[in-house]
């Protein structure tokens, strides 16, 4: 019995051991739901699955060796930046490029069930990177989608006994996203605007 070899699977940290074929997907709802929302309002909420990264002093070819797991697909917290002190815009840029939106962002609801209207609960804004300076950047195949609260889910988490303030909620609501960063296969194709 002592000979007998357990599967291989991925270890996280010390503790987790993970069967093969173990992959980390949520659909966008579980991603605000189950962690965004946690992560903003519960303090010291940490996961096993997604990692932190400050995304202006980390390139997107370094994402994968920061990731906790992941072969194809990425997932983080991060903080976003402002570009001014004063303003709204995010800062999204990097030492060798920047992350830029593309198209709309998609609206992401949580399913109540019966006779109730479905809620909106956060906001998909997907970015491509360019390597350079705008507007002269060089379109990269790194695609990231960056998830945000909004609506209900900016209200505080009903199981979270931990938060302290309204200030540091409103404040971290604004400031924390996720994100889910890969690099797309096809180079044609084309992780907070909260107060």
């Amino acid at each position: 019995m002592g000979d007998q070899q357990q599967p291989q699977g991925t270890s996280i940290g010390d503790s987790l051991k993970l069967p093969p074929g173990f992959r980390f997907h949520p659909r966008d709802e579980e991603i605000i739901t189950f962690y965004l929302t946690f992560k903003v309002f519960q303090r010291g909420f940490t996961c096993i699955a997604i990692g932190e990264v400050d995304l202006n002093r980390t390139e997107p070819w370094e994402l994968p060796g920061k990731a906790k797991m992941g072969e194809n697909e990425w997932y983080f917290f991060y903080q976003k930046d402002r570009k001014y002190p004063t303003g709204m815009r995010a800062n999204r840029a990097t030492e060798a490029g920047y992350w830029k939106a593309t198209g709309k962002d998609k609206e992401i609801y949580r399913v109540t069930g019966g006779v109730a209207p479905p809620v909106i609960i956060g906001m998909k804004k997907t970015l491509v990177f360019y390597k350079g300076r705008a507007p002269r950047g060089e379109k990269t195949n790194w695609v990231m989608h960056e998830f945000r609260l909004e609506g209900s889910s900016r209200l505080p988490c009903p199981t979270s006994s931990s938060t302290s303030t309204g200030a540091l909620k409103s404040s971290s609501a604004s400031k924390v996203v996720a994100a889910l960063a890969f690099m797309h296969p096809c180079i044609l194709l084309s992780l907070l605007d909260l107060i």
